[in-house]
C-alpha cells in the first residue's frame, strides 16, 4: 500500500482526498533552524554593526531568477538609502553565483555601500531585520527566523502567462500558503517594480507593532512545522510494514 511521508502539515488531509495515506513528518528547516536565532551572534559572524538596521538581500539562487529580480532588488536599495542612509543592504550569494551578482551590482553605483557575503544566508536571515526575498524554500527560511520580508519574483513574460493560468490559490509564498493569507506582501512580475518593494520594506521598518505580531505568527508556524521526525517516521513505516 502507498503511503506518503510529509513535510507540509496540510498534505495529508490534501492527499487523502484522492484515496492516498500519508503522515505529516515535519519540515526539517523546523527543527534545523532555532526557535529564538542569535542576532547578535550572527552579526559578530558576519561582522556587521550590532545597531545597524539591516536589510538582507535574496534574490535566489539561480542564475535566471537573479537576472530577472536582483536588479530590481539593487534599484530599490538606492531608493531606500535615499529615504534610510543608515540601511545596511547585505547579499549572501549562492555558490557560484558571484560572477552574475557582481555583474549587475555594478550596474547601481548608489549600492556601493552593499554587503556582498559568500553563502551563510542563514546568518544573514537571522540578523536581519527586513528582508527582499525570492519566492521559493528561502521565504520559508526567512519565515523561521521571524524575519519580516517581502516576497517578490519576476520570470519571462510568455512563463509567467502559463504559470499564472495554473495556479489554484491566491499565493506564492510559502509562508502565505501555510498561513492561509498574506501574512506578508507578494510582489510577482509588473508589480515587483523597486518603488514598490521600498515601500514594502519601509512599512515593515516603520511599524514595529506589525512587525511583532508577524514574530508571533511566525513563531506559531514554526511550531506546526516542527515533529520528532525520526520517531514519526518509524512508526508510519512500521505501520506500513504491518497493513
Amino acid at each position: 500500500m502507498d503511503h506518503v511521508l510529509c513535510i507540509f502539515p496540510f498534505e495529508p488531509d490534501l492527499l487523502s482526498q484522492y484515496g492516498i495515506a500519508a503522515t505529516f513528518v515535519g519540515h526539517p528547516l523546523a527543527n534545523l533552524i532555532p526557535e529564538q536565532a542569535d542576532k547578535a551572534a550572527a552579526r559578530t559572524q558576519l561582522g556587521l554593526p550590532q545597531q545597524a538596521r539591516v536589510l538582507a538581500v535574496l534574490p535566489g539562487s539561480r542564475k535566471d531568477e537573479i537576472k530577472h529580480l536582483l536588479p530590481r532588488f539593487l534599484a530599490a536599495v538606492e531608493l531606500l538609502r535615499q529615504q534610510q542612509p543608515d540601511l545596511l543592504a547585505v547579499l549572501p550569494v549562492a555558490p557560484g553565483m558571484s560572477g552574475v551578482v557582481n555583474d549587475i551590482a555594478r550596474q547601481f553605483p548608489g549600492v556601493r555601500h552593499l554587503q556582498i557575503i559568500q553563502g551563510q544566508s542563514h546568518a544573514v536571515m537571522a540578523t536581519a531585520d527586513v528582508a527582499m526575498v525570492a519566492s521559493g524554500t528561502a521565504t520559508l527560511e526567512a519565515a523561521l527566523f521571524k524575519c519580516p520580508m517581502v516576497i517578490a519574483y519576476a520570470m519571462p513574460w510568455l512563463s509567467w502567462q502559463i504559470i499564472e493560468r495554473k495556479r489554484l490559490q491566491p499565493w506564492v509564498g510559502l509562508p502565505n500558503i501555510l498561513c492561509q493569507d498574506f501574512v506578508v506582501p507578494e510582489l510577482l512580475q509588473s508589480q515587483a517594480t523597486p518603488k514598490a518593494l521600498a515601500r514594502c520594506v519601509t512599512d515593515w521598518l516603520d511599524q514595529p507593532d506589525k512587525v511583532q505580531a508577524l514574530r508571533h505568527t511566525f513563531s506559531r508556524l514554526h511550531q506546526t512545522l516542527r515533529a520528532d521526525t525520526p520517531k514519526v517516521v518509524t512508526d508510519a513505516i512500521a505501520q506500513i510494514l504491518q497493513a
